[in-house]
């Protein structure tokens, strides 16, 4: 497996730090990064020493410094500085601005603190035990499909480059034990600082994330301290959110929540305002009908 390469794209004042999913790589956020680019944001999609596929894993401590490191260099050349992580890169942006409340707002897609979507394996309860054992070092979980795509053509793409052992777009073949202990590290210490979190968020996730149920979304959305929250679920996505059939409406959902929290702060006006998608209702209403 090869290291992906940084993306990083110069236009305005407002830089948006991108983070990709676990062992993945920038390729994940590469739509995302241009289609903020179009719209005046200038965009950086890292490759994170110990997190990042192709470089030597390193533990959870280790990839918030290097995230943290990143918003660092950004706020010394621009303005305002956002973040954006998808998955665990969502976890990971939760970290990061709760040690950097400076961030103008933080964009949450897909954000998994528990691996408890649909499409898990039974034995996934199984690794936490794993990691202690001679296995450790030897046994990765591979990625098997919907590969978080409901798009049919863009999975059997995928699906083709994961045969190969290839990154992709969605991200690796194989994830590591090891990261995956260091993964659920990060989710249990973000857990316990959500509610000190009080930076402008958006977050975006699929109702049929075969991932990461929307349960970890309403636990962020109900636990945050920010005065200005947006959430958004989708209904033609699984987990990668920034690849599947929806990716223009992250994109644009994106691009006004960065705006609108800019227009907010200048103005000094605030107000928890929740957004709950008519395609969540629909599904609410119908596991209601299931269930009498």
């Amino acid at each position: 497996m090869t290291e992906g390469k940084p993306v990083h794209l110069e236009a305005g004042n407002h830089a948006v730090l991108l983070l990709h999913g676990l062992s993945s790589s920038p390729l994940e956020m590469r739509f995302l990064a241009r289609a903020l680019h179009r719209e005046g944001f200038s965009t950086v999609a890292p490759v994170l020493p110990g997190y990042s596929a192709g470089t030597r894993e390193q533990r959870m401590e280790a990839w918030v410094a290097a995230a943290v490191s990143e918003f660092d260099a950004l706020s010394c050349r621009y303005t305002h500085v956002s973040v954006c992580g998808l998955s665990i890169g969502a976890a990971l942006a939760m970290a990061l601005v709760s040690k950097r409340p400076s961030a103008k707002s933080v964009a949450l897609l897909s954000v998994t603190l528990d691996y408890d979507g649909w499409a898990i394996p039974w034995y996934r309860f199984l690794l936490g035990w794993a990691y202690f054992t001679p296995l450790r070092n030897r046994w990765r979980y591979r990625e098997q499909e919907p590969f978080g795509l409901r798009n049919e053509a863009l999975r059997s793409k995928v699906a083709r480059a994961m045969l190969k052992g290839d990154l992709s777009e969605v991200g690796p073949a194989t994830i590591s034990l090891n990261a995956l202990h260091e993964a659920s590290r990060l989710a249990r210490s973000v857990r316990r600082i959500v509610p000190g979190v009080s930076t402008d968020c958006l977050i975006v996730h699929a109702i049929d994330d075969e991932t990461s149920n929307p349960a970890n979304a309403r636990f962020v959305s109900s636990h945050l301290a920010s005065t200005f929250i947006r959430t958004i679920y989708l209904d033609d996505s699984y987990h990668m959110i920034t690849s599947d059939n929806e990716r223009e409406t992250v994109a644009r959902e994106v691009v006004m929540f960065l705006r609108e929290s800019e227009a907010a702060a200048e103005a000094g006006e605030g107000g928890k305002a929740p957004v709950v998608s008519k395609a969540l209702a629909r599904r609410l209403r119908q596991i209601a009908a299931l269930a009498k």
